[in-house]
């Protein structure tokens, strides 16, 4: 078993896990709905916390309310910064569909309700319990260890990572940074899985502009701008991109495959297969939310989501618009992406882009995966490290403009049949108070080698 670099006494604990989850409680009180963010009041409560320690802390706006806490405990210098970031903006929650107040930290059935609670406000106290304890046990840092809470990731990072990247680089820049997503637990045939992401697609959103003749709503038109722009849609939403198989996605399904039993582990490996691919996909793996998450990894992908045309009920349009958001893999340009959605949709629409990044990854043999798999068998015997690509967009993508190697890694032990990615911005978001507890003592053991140790 690997051994803790700081060793904390089993008996402080439990008292660190009640103070964690009374301000884990507190923090998801704080409606930080984007938008508007509102994230200011919430910097200023992690702040007050930080201030009872006596640990040095800013709040930076980046607008009026939006507001982002960088923290910095000193290191000898000998190793470059470790940066733990967690955004403090979340989703809209539709209260009438939620069992227990989305904004109130409710304490129920063993499990803490909010918005927020795992997207991502538990990995803001767990870094915040990880700076502390660190301080508190006055440990020997090699490098400085820098913890941000961020606005804005729910639309872009532009108020929060992105922001600090160009008007503040200096106080975020470090050669690693554990963010989300990533180190939420799977279980399957007895082996538990932590995810742990090393890249995340990029972004290409569109519009496409469909043209029609203008006229009045009780003639027939079937060349209309609404009806093209539906065919566009409908296409979209039913026909598949082109399969890619990359480096990423092959070490994830090469890993999870060779920890499944015969004939499992053969199958799964078939995803790989561009000719079995689709088939495997479809009709074999059980879990469908399994096999949507794998086929995000292979494909390009593009889902109409904003459909918008004519005023009246009695007039024909001469425009209608569709927004699209798309998804690129590692390697793919905004030009791939293009063509592909075109030999979808065809010609006869213009397209705009309306936002491009482009995909940013690490390298899936970096040590520190091999650390994270020391720290979690360490405190769960059966843990799996598995790299993973994640569909999703992330503040790596700005922090890696920096030169910074970004692993998504906030863990939390999750029971069985626990599908979390429905619940990050569905109805009744909520995380295991023993799961929560787990990753608080799991992130501080892993921080602190990283910290501590060359």
């Amino acid at each position: 078993m690997a051994k803790e670099p700081l060793s904390i006494p089993e008996s402080e604990w439990k008292a660190v896990f009640d103070e964690s989850l009374e301000y884990f409680r507190n923090l998801l009180r704080f409606d930080t709905t984007n938008p508007p963010g509102n994230e200011r009041e919430a910097c200023e409560y992690l702040g007050a916390i930080l201030e009872k320690e006596r640990i040095d802390y800013e709040i930076l706006e980046s607008a009026p309310r939006r507001a982002n806490l960088v923290c910095r405990l000193r290191g000898d210098g000998s190793l470059p910064p470790l940066l733990l970031n967690a955004h403090l903006d979340v989703v809209a929650a539709e209260r009438p569909y939620w069992t227990h107040d989305p904004f109130g930290g409710v304490l129920a059935d063993g499990f803490v309700w909010g918005r927020g609670a795992l997207d991502m406000k538990h990995m803001a106290i767990m870094s915040l319990m990880t700076v502390i304890l660190l301080s508190r046990h006055k440990a020997g840092l090699k490098r400085d260890l820098v913890f941000a809470a961020v606005a804005d990731e729910e639309t872009g990072g532009g108020y929060g990572s992105g922001w600090l990247v160009e008007q503040h680089p200096e106080k975020v820049r470090a050669e690693y940074a554990l963010g989300e997503i990533g180190g939420f637990s799977r279980i399957a045939d007895g082996k538990h899985f932590y995810p742990v992401q090393i890249a995340e697609k990029g972004i290409c959103w569109l519009r496409l502009k469909a043209k029609g003749a203008p006229g009045h709503g009780s003639l027939p038109n079937w060349e209309g701008a609404v009806g093209k722009i539906g065919k566009a849609a409908q296409r979209l939403g039913s026909q598949r991109l082109p399969f890619h198989c990359t480096p990423q996605a092959a070490v994830f399904v090469e890993t999870m495959a060779g920890h499944q039993p015969f004939p499992k582990g053969l199958v799964l490996r078939q995803v790989l297969n561009r000719r079995l691919s689709r088939l495997i996909l479809d009709k074999i793996i059980p879990d469908k939310g399994l096999a949507r998450m794998l086929y995000a990894t292979l494909h390009n992908t593009a889902n109409p989501t904003i459909i918008r045309g004519g005023e009246k009920v009695n007039v024909l349009p001469s425009e209608a618009t569709l927004e699209v958001d798309g998804r690129v893999l590692p390697g793919q340009t905004r030009e791939d992406f293009l063509r592909e959605v075109t030999a979808v949709i065809g010609d006869d629409y213009e397209i705009e882009i309306l936002e491009f990044k482009p995909a940013v990854w690490a390298p899936p043999d970096d040590p520190i995966l091999g650390a994270m798999s020391d720290v979690l068998r360490h405190h769960d015997p059966s843990a799996v490290v598995v790299p993973n690509m994640v569909p999703g967009f992330t503040d790596a993508s700005h922090y890696s403009r920096l030169g910074t190697r970004c692993f998504g890694f906030s863990p939390v032990k999750l029971p069985e049949g626990f599908h979390f990615i429905d619940l990050m911005h569905g109805h009744n978001e909520r995380i295991p108070v023993e799961g929560f507890f787990f990753g608080v003592r799991v992130l501080f053991d892993l921080v602190a080698r990283l910290c501590t140790e060359r």
